[in-house]
């Protein structure tokens, strides 16, 4: 196979509190490749939002590397300083959220812009007719200049995916990006992911949905902070 875009190495995550120590991640070693349609499986509080955290470097690792080869550069994520690492992530992960996460105040073109501007790829022009071209993919362009909260829960989904394209990443992570939507409209965003891997994009799927299994070219499970190879006893029962 050609070189990982990602490697993870023996990734451990602790976090303390008064209570003692939990033990997030034990240890993770994982290869996701160039175009691969990656699914992260696990049941709430198995450790797949903290994996998503260790790649896109939301969250520090407590030991191990996590390195992305992508845009012409092989990067160590957790040695990037905190001003390096949001230039870095900005240009390299576009990030899909469960709950959208879209700024009320702005409009949906706005929204879609926003990550241009942070990343020093802002143009007056040129970015508004990339996030105009983002939302007519999305099929949301008659929308545009709407705020959100006048749209539904699918549309503000697939505005949040528009929105991580902005900076035309090589990776896209989506953490649950459908758990909230009826099965129809979660149907159609799976749909959109993969295009945009045929497109040859890399996108990494959090989810607990086992059904969506047959729909990734890969997947792993986490149980209790480590990569299983055996079926979970809840998946063997059915």
């Amino acid at each position: 196979m050609s070189q990982p875009i990602i490697e993870l190495r023996n990734v451990v995550k602790v976090y303390s509190s008064p209570a003692g120590d939990y033990e997030a991640l034990k240890g993770i070693t994982l290869d996701i490749y160039p175009g691969e349609f990656f699914g992260i499986l696990g049941k709430s509080g198995a450790g797949k939002s903290t994996l998503m955290n260790m790649i896109t470097g939301v969250d520090r690792l407590t030991s191990g590397e996590v390195l992305i080869h992508a845009g012409g550069q092989s990067v160590s994520v957790h040695t990037l300083s905190e001003n390096e690492l949001a230039l870095w992530r900005g240009r390299t992960i576009g990030v899909v959220y469960q709950s959208f996460q879209l700024l009320p105040m702005l409009t949906l073109l706005q929204n879609v812009m926003l990550p241009m501007d942070l990343c020093g790829f802002y143009h007056p022009r040129k970015s508004r007719e990339r996030a105009l071209e983002l939302l007519r993919r999305v099929e949301l362009e008659d929308h545009a200049f709407k705020p959100p909260a006048f749209i539904s829960g699918g549309q503000q989904q697939r505005v949040a995916i528009a929105r991580a394209l902005a900076n035309d990443p090589p990776i896209i992570v989506a953490d649950e990006p459908t758990g909230s939507l009826d099965s129809v409209t979660a149907d159609h965003i799976f749909d959109f992911f993969e295009q945009l891997v045929a497109e040859g994009k890399t996108i990494i799927m959090v989810t607990h949905d086992h059904g969506l299994m047959p729909r990734f070219t890969r997947y792993v499970r986490i149980v209790d902070g480590e990569v299983v190879t055996e079926p979970v006893a809840e998946e063997a029962s059915r």
